[in-house]
């Protein structure tokens, strides 16, 4: 089970991490400063598993991998939103991280909730509730390049079985 951070509509690239940092290319240190300009806390009380809900428009802004990148790092699951800004939308899939979209789940899901999720049946429960909401799974390849840790490590993966 993972403990939830709820966030609300239009959380931008900005946000998730301010450019102040950008110019450090190690993953630990953009971790350490990720959401702090709309949660101070955040890289300090999140833990391995934990999962970040929003509201709509989720990773707007900038076209930066950095945001999906900050979020991996800190050790966070998967972001379940009512919708991604498609940039960060690609970004995620394409360094292996996993996002969710479901509007139900979002409204049905608090700040401090344990929630566990299922990729492959794009089921999400809400483990404090005992309410269950149902996402859009990835089709195969999408979730194929999620496993291999991204985009580039799955055209690597299936360069090497030829």
């Amino acid at each position: 089970m993972s403990n939830v951070y709820k966030y609300g509509d239009n959380v931008d690239t900005d946000v998730i991490i301010p450019a102040r940092y950008l110019n450090s290319p190690d993953h630990a240190e953009l971790a350490k400063h990720c959401m702090e300009d709309i949660d101070a806390d955040f890289a300090k009380k999140v833990r391995p598993g934990d999962i970040i809900v929003a509201e709509a428009n989720f990773g707007c802004g900038s076209s930066r991998e950095h945001a999906p990148i900050s979020i991996m790092a800190c050790g966070v699951k998967c972001v379940i939103a009512k919708s991604f800004a498609r940039i960060f939308y690609r970004n995620s899939i394409n360094i292996g991280f996993p996002i969710m979209e479901c509007p139900q789940a979002v409204d049905g899901i608090s700040a401090g909730d344990n929630v566990s999720v299922d990729f492959t049946t794009g089921v999400i429960k809400n483990e404090t509730t005992g309410k269950t909401f149902k996402a859009e799974p990835f089709p195969e390849f999408i979730n194929n390049i999620i496993e291999k840790g991204g985009l580039l490590n799955s055209i690597k993966a299936k360069e090497g079985t030829q």
